[in-house]
């Protein structure tokens, strides 16, 4: 049975508001990531899911506040983490039938920084 693995993408923050009317522009410009699927099938895998995220701008981050509590006292910051430069601007989730397949394609993933990536926890 094949194990299901993230691919996080972190790197500097992108524009996505500059394709906010057209969406197909991104397939043009950032042909990488169509060739990143094309090997995904080569290697025998499967992409179950994935997307680009919006700029950081569009979220942010919260700490719950204590229990029973949780949404009264919780502290809200706009944006991603302040500690870094870098946010998760998209994110693979990959079927493979080993680990060794999930390493080739975590080094395969277009991106400007680096990939985080994890086997995830079946709960069945």
């Amino acid at each position: 049975m094949a194990d299901q693995y993230m691919f996080m993408i972190v790197e500097p923050d992108w524009d996505s508001d500059a394709y906010g009317d057209q969406p197909g522009q991104i397939a043009v410009e950032f042909p990488e990531f169509e060739v990143f699927e094309r090997r995904v099938e080569e290697l025998g895998a499967r992409i179950v899911g994935g997307n680009a995220l919006q700029h950081r701008k569009h979220g942010g981050t919260v700490r719950p506040g204590a229990e029973g509590r949780e949404l009264e006292d919780a502290v809200w910051t706009d944006g991603a983490s302040i500690e870094s430069d870098e946010v998760i601007t998209g994110f693979y989730l990959i079927e493979a039938d080993d680990v060794e397949i999930a390493k080739q394609l975590a080094v395969m993933v277009p991106t400007g920084g680096h990939i985080e990536w994890r086997r995830v926890f079946d709960f069945g």
